[in-house]
């Protein structure tokens, strides 16, 4: 039932939505219409003014006549990943707020596909995409993702085209987590990621290794463990680990399935977190926020790369070809909890100083 003294939304129009806002017709309109020149109390005034009024564009209407379908395009890779599920809610919500409708797609990491679905959100005139593909190196998807006549933003993938990026700079996060085990006495680290050639996994096991160069130790290859998937089971890869003659003081893992079941073999080994063994994850999937010890984790904000996809994409459709491509850099932040601690061997030699 719609509020006391409320129009029908199909009733409302941009002229309501300025009214309620206390501002101009013209500042409701680029903020309707995606633009970055307004302030952020003009766009919050007049998208909480939509949310109370339940503005509605039209956009049949508007497309007729501004020949822009109100569509976006967004293809990852995996949908069971929960950072992607995060932020593709996140930028959901903003575009929504600016009148915009997200077609999400699975390309499932095959280059294929990814080169039909980036047929489809062309054949559909949309008015932008945002994309994560799997297959950076693929000439074919390289290409695809060249020719496409959209403007595009391509999500923390190194591709060599000319398009708007958001990339997040996971070396410099992982060799840094890597000073800090060290710093606690940590040499056998494991580091548990996929075989995937993506950006992400080459710059993370890039910045794992340089985080023991820096340090003139031997970077433990025997415990960089890539298997096939994300989705891969790991259980028997890290039981194998903890059962060698050298085992790792400290695990460091993708997080979702490979973190699940890291925590499953430590626990079925007998071994403490992180009296015997510490624990890190790549992300931050819901269950850890109920795991005893809390984990540590290197997170990304989903709400800060929503904000910088979203903020691309629309400047960029505002401005078609007549701006140079843009990049947006993020770090990834270390928030470590109880599930990090001094090395056994390190803890053992300080309490007897």
């Amino acid at each position: 039932m719609a509020r006391k003294g409320k129009q029908q939304s199909s009733q409302i129009s941009i002229r309501d939505v300025a009214r309620l806002a206390g501002v101009s017709l013209g500042s409701a309109s680029r903020v309707l219409n995606g633009a970055s020149n307004v302030t952020p109390d003009i766009r919050q005034r007049v998208e909480q003014a939509v949310d109370r009024l339940g503005y509605r564009p039209n956009h049949v209407a508007r497309s007729l006549r501004s020949r822009t379908s109100k569509t976006v395009g967004m293809m990852f890779t995996d949908l069971a990943n929960p950072l992607y599920a995060r932020v593709f809610q996140a930028v959901e919500s903003r575009l929504h707020a600016r009148g915009y409708m997200p077609l999400l797609a699975n390309s499932l990491s095959i280059a294929d596909r990814e080169m039909e679905l980036l047929g489809v959100f062309q054949s559909r005139a949309m008015d932008g995409v945002i994309i994560t593909p799997g297959n950076e190196r693929d000439p074919r998807v390289v290409a695809a993702v060249r020719d496409l006549p959209l403007p595009t933003v391509i999500y923390d993938r190194d591709f060599d085209v000319q398009r708007d990026c958001l990339l997040v700079e996971h070396a410099p996060a992982l060799r840094e987590l890597v000073a800090r085990l060290i710093g606690l006495g940590h040499h056998r680290i494991a580091l548990v990621l996929s075989q995937s050639e993506s950006r992400p996994i080459s710059r993370r096991i890039e910045g794992f290794r340089a985080g023991f160069e820096e340090r003139r130790l031997a970077v433990p290859e025997d415990l960089v463990l890539r298997l096939p998937t994300v989705m891969s089971p790991a259980f028997d890869a890290i039981v194998a680990v903890l059962d060698a003659p050298r085992p790792p003081t400290a695990i460091v893992s993708l997080g979702t399935n490979m973190l699940g079941d890291v925590l499953n073999a430590i626990r079925g080994r007998g071994l403490r977190i992180p009296e015997d063994i510490s624990v890190v994850s790549l992300g931050e999937p819901g269950f850890m926020r109920y795991h005893q010890p809390p984990i540590s984790t290197l997170r990304i904000d989903a709400d800060i790369i929503a904000d910088g996809l979203v903020s691309l994409l629309l400047d960029r459709i505002r401005d078609g070809d007549d701006t140079p491509p843009r990049r947006i850099l993020l770090k990834a932040e270390y928030c470590e909890r109880g599930s990090c601690a001094a090395a056994p061997v390190a803890r053992r030699n300080r309490k007897r100083s």
